[in-house]
C-alpha cells in the first residue's frame, strides 16, 4: 500500500510512536516517556520514544515544527530516514539540528540529489559519527561538504550510488576509520588510491560488486597510501585475474582481516585449495572470508602450498614458495592413499575336500552368496550352512546364519576362508 505524500517528520513521529502504537513499557533501553507536549500541539498527551528512532518508507518529505522536534528528540542518539521523500537538505537540517545528540543517521535512498548541501545546513551534522547515503545518488560535493562538517565521522556508507570516479577532497577526513563503498563501477586503481588519500585513518575499506582491475601501485606506496587498513573486503572483484593482485595486499602493513570471494582468478580452484593458497600467500592474515585462520590451518596450508608448486617450472614458481622452502624445507609429495571401502576379496571356499579360490563381493548378502555358490558346491541354498574364517581369529569360525547380512559387515578381507557345509536334516 503507498504511503501518502507530503508528510512532516514530526507527523510520522507521532503517529508512530503515539501510546495506541507505541504501548510505553518500563525497563533499560525500551522506551522513553516524554510528557506535555508544547503549546498548541496536536499530539496527544505523551510519546513514547526510544532513542533509536526507525522511520523508514514513511512518506517524509519535510521536517515540521522545529520546536517540536527539539521537545521530543533530545534524548535520541539514532535515526534511520531511509527510503522517504527527502529532497532538500535544508529539511534534513531542520530535523537533525534539533536531535543534539545524534550519533548514526541512515538517509539511504532519499532523492537528495536533487539539491545542494550548503556548509551551514552540513554544520548540523556535526556530532554525528555515522552517516548512510546508500542509493542517495550524493555527488562527491556533497560528499566533501559533508566530510569539511563532521570532525567526528568514523563510518562513511556510499553504496549504490553509480560512482565510475572518486573526486579527490581538498581535505583529508583523519577521522573516518570504516568506508563502505560497495555495488558501485569503480574499476581503475587509480581511483580507489584517491580514498587512501582523502581517508588515511581508515581502518575498514568495503569494495564488494565493484569491477577493481588489476592493483597498478608499487607495494612502497601501497604502504604509505593505507597505513592503517586493517581489513579489505574485494568480493566480486570481476577485473582481478592474477596471483600478483593478490600478493599486493601483503604491502597493507597492518591488514589482518581479508574477504575475497566471487574473484574470477579463483574460480578454477576446489574451495579448500582456495583458501589454502589464500592464505599460504598472505602471511600476516587472521581472518579469510570470515573464519579465523588458526595456527594449524596455517601450517597445513603453507605446507600445502610447497607441494601444489613443487612440480611447476621454476619461472612459474610464486617468490612465496621459496620463503616457505626456507621455512619448512623441501617436503616429500604426499602418499597417494585410497580411502574408498573395499568392493571385492579373494577367498579360499572349502568343501569336503575341495578348496577353491573365489573372488567375491562385499556388497552382497549372505543369501547372495549362497546362490554364487550353488554351482560351485552343487548344494540347493536352503540345504547350504556357510562359516567364515578369519585368518586372525581366535575363536575359530563364525556360521553366517543370517540371510539378509551384507558380507562386508564381516570384515572379510583377502586370505579369508568360507567353509561350506550341507545341512543336517
Amino acid at each position: 500500500m503507498d504511503q501518502p505524500s507530503g508528510r512532516s517528520f514530526m507527523q510520522v513521529l507521532c503517529e508512530k510512536y503515539s501510546p495506541e502504537n507505541f504501548p510505553y513499557r518500563r525497563g533499560p533501553g525500551v522506551g522513553v516517556h516524554v510528557p506535555a507536549t508544547p503549546q498548541g500541539s496536536p499530539m496527544k498527551d505523551r510519546l513514547n520514544l526510544p532513542s533509536v528512532l526507525v522511520l523508514n518508507s514513511c512518506g517524509i518529505t519535510c521536517a515540521g515544527d522545529e520546536n517540536e522536534i527539539a521537545a521530543f528528540c533530545a534524548h535520541v542518539s539514532e535515526l534511520d530516514l531511509s527510503d522517504n521523500k527527502l529532497e532538500d537538505w535544508q529539511e534534513v537540517s531542520k530535523i537533525v539540528s534539533n536531535v543534539p545528540h545524534l550519533e548514526f543517521l541512515n538517509l539511504s535512498s532519499n532523492p537528495l540529489s536533487l539539491s545542494v548541501l550548503e556548509r551551514r545546513c552540513a554544520g548540523s551534522f556535526a556530532g554525528v559519527r555515522k552517516l548512510v547515503l546508500n542509493n542517495s545518488k550524493a555527488s562527491w560535493e556533497t560528499v566533501h561538504t559533508i566530510l569539511q562538517e563532521l570532525p567526528d565521522l568514523e563510518e562513511l556508507f556510499l553504496c549504490l550510488n553509480d560512482y565510475e570516479t572518486v573526486s579527490c577532497s581538498p581535505v583529508c577526513c583523519q577521522s573516518l576509520k570504516l568506508l563502505h563503498i560497495t555495488d558501485n563501477n569503480l574499476q581503475d586503481w587509480t581511483e580507489i588510491r584517491k580514498l587512501g588519500i582523502m581517508f588515511p585513518s581508515l581502518d575498514t575499506l568495503i569494495l564488494a560488486n565493484n569491477n577493481l582491475t588489476t592493483i597498478e601501485e608499487s607495494e612502497d606506496s601501497l604502504a604509505r597510501l593505507f597505513p592503517n587498513l586493517r581489513s579489505i573486503n574485494l568480493h566480486k572483484s570481476a577485473g582481478l585475474h592474477c596471483w600478483e593482485d593478490i600478493d599486493k595486499l601483503n604491502s597493507f602493513p597492518k591488514l589482518e582481516e581479508v574477504k575475497l570471494l566471487g574473484i574470477p582468478l579463483l574460480q578454477s580452484y576446489t574451495t579448500e585449495e582456495r583458501r589454502k593458497l589464500l592464505i599460504a600467500r598472505l602471511p600476516s592474515i587472521i581472518k579469510l572470508n570470515g573464519s579465523i585462520v588458526g595456527d594449524g590451518e596455517r601450517e597445513d596450508s603453507e605446507r600445502f602450498f610447497i607441494r601444489y608448486y613443487m612440480e611447476f617450472p621454476e619461472e612459474e614458481v610464486p617468490f612465496r614458495y621459496h620463503e616457505l622452502v626456507t621455512k619448512y624445507g623441501k617436503l616429500e609429495p604426499l602418499a597417494v592413499v585410497d580411502l574408498r571401502p573395499q568392493s571385492s576379496v579373494k577367498v579360499e571356499v572349502h568343501f569336503q575336500d575341495k578348496v577353491e579360490e573365489m573372488s567375491i563381493r562385499l556388497d552382497q548378502t549372505v543369501a547372495e552368496l549362497k546362490k554364487h555358490l550353488k554351482t560351485v558346491v552343487q548344494l540347493s541354498t536352503s540345504n547350504m550352512l556357510l562359516f567364515y574364517l578369519d585368518q586372525e581369529a581366535p575363536f575359530g569360525p563364525e556360521e553366517m546364519k543370517y540371510s539378509s547380512r551384507a558380507l562386508h559387515s564381516y570384515g572379510i578381507r583377502d586370505g579369508d576362508k568360507i567353509y561350506v557345509e550341507p545341512r543336517m536334516k
